[in-house]
């Protein structure tokens, strides 16, 4: 992985252009983050082999890149992995191992019994927004911990049914380690810093591959600091670029990432045009995710362990903890 920064911050001529020029921008910047995702491949944490996990949605991208980052962490990968309708009863190669894909009929069954016979199991969510509360009820009807890195769904009643059901979890719906850093930042400028930004008005923009439907989650976190920070702005306002063409000519993505990356970007100015501030992380791969959906598997069993408070964990309290890989 490989880090340059965390965020830019520069000054802008009144009218400034979201998207235009960012590519030339790219260069001479303060601070800024761009990850470039590799997946690490030793593992020092005690007794991993000893964590089964199962990865649901295997077989989509992010789903290989967790089982890549887990089985190089070494942890206990189970051959079976909910999955969509369609893939039910298949049998799916991911990474040389074989999976097999339960669908809506035998998931409940099935994952029963494997928590019945791997009493410390942890579950790992990557699967579509639509999929999210159905999935969220299932883990706490069972009463099995999980890690869920999906984002959408309606996010008030998922952590109200996991508050309900007392079960331990990680719910985040950004797991780079690097970008949860600058998320942390922004929320201690918004406690410290109210108001600080009354009267700016705001741009954001960002960019993911075609197959993203829903607004970044990222995105919204940091609106919802900016917005605490006095700025008016609505999520419906976010430029979501989608296009691989305005990808590579606005925004700038490398070509060999233009199926898996994120690039946002946020814009302040002030009312007479006389500042401007910019923020922008950019990640490049899935695997920075994953390698971060593995450490939030390995704090979360070691919760489980400890019985410590069944509650929902999120990825900062991962990073406060300070024993990642």
């Amino acid at each position: 992985m490989e880090m340059t920064g965390l965020s830019k911050v520069s000054l802008k001529p009144p009218n400034f252009s979201l998207c235009s020029g960012i590519r030339q921008r790219r260069t001479g910047s303060l601070l800024r983050c761009r990850t470039r995702s590799t997946v690490v491949k030793s593992m020092s944490t005690n007794n991993t082999a000893a964590i089964p996990i199962m990865v649901n949605s295997c077989n989509g991208q992010m789903g290989k890149a967790v089982i890549r980052a887990a089985d190089s962490a070494g942890l206990q990968i189970l051959p079976v992995s909910i999955g969509p309708a369609e893939e039910s009863g298949n049998t799916v190669q991911v990474f040389g191992k074989k999976m097999q894909m339960l669908g809506p009929k035998d998931r409940e069954s099935v994952l029963a019994s494997l928590f019945n016979e791997h009493p410390n199991l942890i579950v790992v969510d990557f699967t579509v927004p639509a999929a999210v509360n159905d999935n969220a009820d299932l883990y706490c009807k069972i009463g099995v911990p999980f890690v869920m890195g999906t984002t959408g769904g309606d996010r008030n009643q998922l952590y109200k049914t996991v508050e309900d059901s007392q079960v331990y979890a990680v719910i985040s719906p950004q797991m780079g380690k690097p970008v949860v850093a600058f998320l942390a930042a922004m929320e201690y400028m918004a406690e410290k810093c109210p108001g600080v930004f009354s009267g700016y008005s705001l741009q954001v923009m960002e960019s993911h591959q075609t197959g993203k439907l829903d607004t970044s989650g990222t995105a919204k976190a940091v609106i919802s600091c900016f917005q605490k920070m006095g700025v008016s702005f609505d999520v419906d306002e976010v430029q979501m670029i989608r296009d691989p063409k305005q990808q590579l000519d606005m925004v700038g993505v490398p070509d060999e990432y233009l199926f898996g990356h994120a690039f946002h970007m946020y814009h302040l100015s002030s009312s007479d045009q006389t500042v401007s501030l910019e923020f922008q992380h950019n990640v490049c791969g899935r695997s920075v995710y994953a390698e971060g959906a593995v450490d939030a598997v390995i704090f979360l069993a070691k919760k489980v362990e400890s019985k410590a408070e069944k509650r929902i964990y999120n990825m900062i309290d991962i990073l406060q903890e300070g024993k990642m890989r």
